[in-house]
């Protein structure tokens, strides 16, 4: 299943070393004129070489709109849209399918595949997909903006460095829109320095490390979601889960609630200017399913890049014996800060479709 959502639902298609990859977003409201230097701006976080701690693989990432837009504004027909692929390496990856590479899909693709299976830069399964989701995901920043509804992510962990992140009851509209405009989003300057020099040296030691982002939404109004299977968390890490390297998903104080007491773990309520407010937010501004009106604070692990560049044992499914893999091509040390605007895009397409 390639595509996302209900009301409004985007479908991703292609491949990493097909001649494109896009997405169609069909529900979009007619009318609305998306900020096309704004969205090539978002997903230019995304891209990569543009940085040392990304792989330097050169994509331009150029959105080609096919249909959807008439004089800038949609139509209220799909918006289609295509990226041309480019920089491909395929021969990188000959072999693969004899030596599947540890941690990746090359293995599973072949059980559920076989030999018609594009393990080409990962083929369906690449973080090359993520592209199109960002913009996608672009506009409905957009619309949600239009609504009071702002969200921005930090890069809270990488390795065993931590960022130190605002109160989640009370982070600011001001502090977030900051994160938007470094280009490595942390709170505090110095744990941004301190996360880089990790990745330098995962990246000498010809390893990886991973990390989590922490991703945050503001202005939601009370009583968005549903009980039980339908909830905010439900779908939200239904479709996180679908962003490649994300190991897991979880709200709030999230794992670290299991290690403390009810008392101090609930959130106390208390009236403030007339209405309802929170002293704590270790539920991350979601109660039942169902969102409070606090801010809505979302966790994303993210595993190590699974593609590394030291000697690693494999099989060799043809010979049937074990194998080594020394895996070639260009890859990043740590997948973390350019998945920030993922997140970011994810969470905005299900809020927003939540929200319609």
């Amino acid at each position: 299943m390639n595509t996302l959502g209900t009301k409004l639902r985007v479908t991703v298609f292609g491949q990493s070393h097909a001649p494109a990859i896009g997405c169609i977003i069909d529900g979009l409201p007619a009318g609305f004129a998306p900020d096309m230097e704004r969205t090539a701006a978002f997903m230019a976080r995304r891209a990569p070489g543009r940085n040392a701690w990304s792989t330097p693989r050169q994509e331009s990432d150029e959105p080609e709109i096919l249909s959807g837009l008439v004089e800038g504004r949609t139509c209220g027909a799909p918006v289609s849209m295509v990226i041309r692929n480019g920089d491909q390496h395929s021969r990188d990856y000959s072999g693969l399918k004899r030596t599947p590479r540890p941690s990746h899909a090359d293995y599973t693709a072949l059980i559920k595949y076989g030999e018609n299976y594009d393990i080409r830069g990962g083929g369906q399964f690449s973080g090359r997909l993520t592209a199109p989701l960002c913009f996608a995901g672009a506009f409905a920043l957009q619309l949600l903006e239009q609504r009071g509804v702002t969200i921005a992510a930090h890069i809270a962990q990488i390795e065993n460095v931590y960022d130190v992140p605002p109160d989640m009851a009370d982070v600011s509209e001001t502090e977030l829109t900051a994160l938007l405009h470094r280009p490595f989003p942390v709170f505090y300057s110095e744990a941004g320095v301190k996360m880089r020099q990790a990745i330098e040296r995962a990246r000498m030691d010809c390893d990886s490390v991973g990390g989590v982002i922490r991703c945050f939404a503001l202005g939601l109004p009370a009583g968005v979601g549903e009980p039980m299977f339908d909830g905010v968390e439900n779908r939200l890490a239904a479709a996180l889960f679908g962003i490649p390297a994300v190991r897991g998903v979880s709200f709030g104080t999230g794992f670290d609630a299991a290690a403390m007491r009810g008392s101090a773990h609930n959130d106390p309520f208390r009236m403030e200017g007339g209405r309802v407010t929170i002293r704590a937010n270790h539920a991350g501004g979601v109660l039942g399913g169902i969102t409070s009106g606090a801010p809505l604070v979302v966790n994303v692990a993210v595993k190590p890049t699974a593609s590394i560049s030291s000697p690693q044992d494999t099989v060799d499914l043809a010979a049937g014996e074990d194998a080594s893999l020394v895996i070639h091509g260009r890859h990043d040390p740590c997948i973390v800060p350019r998945a920030v605007p993922v997140v970011e895009a994810v969470t905005a397409l299900t809020v927003l479709d939540m929200l319609l």
